[in-house]
C-alpha cells in the first residue's frame, strides 16, 4: 500500500529524542523535576506575561484557541502553550501570535538540555519549561497555558499566581493517573485553582462541580461555575445567547463547540480591563477561530481523494466517552448520508465509551493503527471491541489509505467519513493528506 513518505526531520527532532530518554517514564506526576530546572534557569515562571491557566478532560485546547483568536482580533499578542501536537512539535509553542521558528525550537531546547544535564526529568516536564523560558524572553501580552494532564501535579502548574484559571468540562480519562472516579479526576483538574485569582469553569457533572466548589472555597478562589453562575442557549437562527447578549457561532461546528465558545466569551471579559477584547473583538475571534483535527473538514488532498466524488471527509481527534457523545450529538443534527467510521485508539482509552454513542449513525467501522505511537491498540483488539459495543460491520487494515479504499468500495455514492478516536491518528492523517497545521 503506498502512504506519503515521512516529513523530513528537523534539527529539533534530534534533541527532542534525546530529551526523551532522560526518564524511563512518559508520565510521572511529581513537581520536583519542574522546579529543580526552573530554579536552575532563574525561574522563568516568574517573569512572565499575565497567564490564563486552562485545565480540564475535553475543550481546552477549543477554549484557548477560541480566547486567542479573541485576543488576538484586539491586537494583543498573545503567547500559547498546548499540548500534544499533530504533525510538528512546534505547534505547542506559540510566540506572540506565530508557531515557534524552528532554529529558535532547538536553541531553546539545547539551553533546557544543557543546564538539566543527565539529571532525570520527562519529556514533557523538560519541554513545558522550555515553553516557559520562551515566553519569559520573548515579550507578549498575555499566556495562554493548557494543561498537559490533570492539574494539581502537571508541570504547567508552576505560576503562582495567574489572573485566571479556567476548567473545561471534565470527564472519565487518564484514569491510571488522574484517579478512577470523577471526583477523584475533578480533585486533580482543581489542583490549579490558587487563592484569590478567579476561576471560569464549564458546566460540570454534579460531582465533578461538588469537587470544584468545595476546593475553591478552601483556597478562596472566587468560581464562576457554568450552570449555576452563567448559563448559555443557542439562539433563534444560529448563534447563542448569554447574559443576554447573542454572539455568533464558533467556526467549528457542534453544541460542544457553542458551550466552548460561551466559555472563552466568559473568560474573555473577566479578563482584567486592560487585557479584556472588545465586544468586536469578541466576535471576530469566535468566527474566526481555527483548531485543527476537532471536527475539520478535509476538502481535497490525497487521502480524500481516494474516495468517490462528493465524499465529506471529517476528522477529529477525541478519544474518551465526553467526545463520542459530543460528535454523536453533531452527527445528528447533520443531513442523512451513510457514514463509515475510521478508528484508531491508544489502548489506554476507553472504547466502548468512545464508540457507543457514534455506532447507532455508522454503517461501518474501519478499525487501523496508529502510526508511530507504541500505545496504540492493535487493530484485531480494537476490532473486537467494536463488535462488542455494537458495531454491525468491522473490518480491519493496515493503513487510513486502505480504510478508505474498502469504504469506497463498499458504495460508490459520495457519503461521509469520519477518522476518530486519537489525536497522533489525526497528526498522521495531516501530515498524510495535509492542510499541515499552521
Amino acid at each position: 500500500m503506498m502512504t506519503a513518505p515521512p516529513l523530513p526531520a528537523m534539527p529539533s527532532d534530534r534533541v527532542l529524542a534525546r530529551l526523551m530518554a532522560l526518564h524511563p517514564k512518559v508520565i510521572d506526576l511529581v513537581l520536583d523535576r519542574v522546579w529543580r530546572l526552573l530554579a536552575r534557569l532563574d525561574h522563568p515562571e516568574r517573569r512572565l506575561p499575565p497567564v490564563v491557566h486552562v485545565a480540564g478532560t475535553n475543550g481546552k485546547g477549543s477554549v484557548v484557541a477560541l480566547l486567542r483568536a479573541m485576543l488576538e482580533a484586539d491586537g494583543r499578542r498573545v503567547h500559547v502553550y498546548t499540548s500534544p501536537h499533530l504533525v510538528r512539535f512546534a505547534e505547542r509553542i506559540r510566540l506572540a501570535g506565530r508557531l515557534i521558528a524552528e532554529d529558535h525550537l532547538t536553541a531553546l531546547l539545547e539551553d533546557c538540555e544543557r543546564v538539566n544535564g543527565p539529571a532525570p526529568i520527562t519529556f514533557f516536564e523538560i519541554t513545558t519549561v522550555a515553553a516557559l523560558l520562551a515566553f519569559a524572553r520573548t515579550p507578549a501580552d498575555v499566556v495562554l497555558l493548557e494543561t498537559g494532564l490533570g492539574g494539581r501535579l502537571d508541570a504547567t502548574n508552576v505560576v503562582a499566581r495567574p489572573v485566571l484559571t479556567a476548567i473545561t468540562p471534565i470527564s472519565m480519562d487518564h484514569e491510571q493517573y488522574l484517579g478512577d472516579t470523577l471526583g477523584k479526576i475533578a480533585a486533580e483538574k482543581a489542583g490549579i485553582l490558587k487563592p484569590g485569582v478567579p476561576c471560569i469553569a464549564a458546566a460540570q457533572a454534579p460531582a465533578a462541580a461538588a469537587v470544584l466548589a468545595r476546593r475553591a472555597q478552601e483556597v478562596g478562589a472566587p468560581l464562576d461555575l457554568g450552570g449555576r453562575d452563567w448559563t448559555w442557549a443557542p439562539a433563534p437562527g444560529g448563534g447563542l445567547t448569554m447574559d443576554g447578549t447573542v454572539w455568533p457561532d464558533p467556526a467549528l461546528p457542534g453544541d460542544h463547540q457553542r458551550a466552548n465558545a460561551a466559555q472563552a466569551v466568559r473568560l474573555a471579559r473577566a479578563l482584567p480591563p486592560d487585557l479584556r477584547p472588545s465586544d468586536p473583538a469578541i466576535r471576530a475571534g469566535l468566527e474566526r477561530m481555527d483548531w485543527p483535527a476537532r471536527l475539520q473538514r478535509l476538502p481535497a488532498g490525497p487521502l480524500v481523494a481516494r474516495l468517490p466524488a462528493g465524499t465529506e471527509v471529517w476528522l477529529d481527534g477525541g478519544h474518551n466517552p465526553g467526545a463520542g457523545a459530543a460528535l454523536a450529538a453533531v452527527l445528528a443534527d447533520w443531513p442523512a448520508r451513510t457514514l463509515d467510521l475510521v478508528v484508531g485508539m491508544l489502548d489506554t482509552k476507553d472504547t466502548a465509551g468512545f464508540l457507543g454513542p457514534l455506532l447507532a449513525r455508522a454503517r461501518a467501522v474501519r478499525v487501523v493503527p496508529v502510526p508511530g505511537s507504541a500505545a496504540a491498540l492493535p487493530v484485531d483488539v480494537l476490532a473486537a471491541r467494536a463488535q462488542a459495543a455494537g458495531a454491525a460491520i468491522v473490518t480491519t487494515h493496515d493503513s487510513v489509505a486502505a480504510a478508505l479504499e474498502t469504504s469506497a468500495e463498499a458504495d460508490p455514492a459520495p457519503g461521509r467519513v469520519l477518522i476518530c478516536g486519537s489525536l497522533y491518528l489525526a497528526g498522521a492523517v495531516l501530515a498524510e493528506n495535509g492542510p499541515l497545521p499552521s
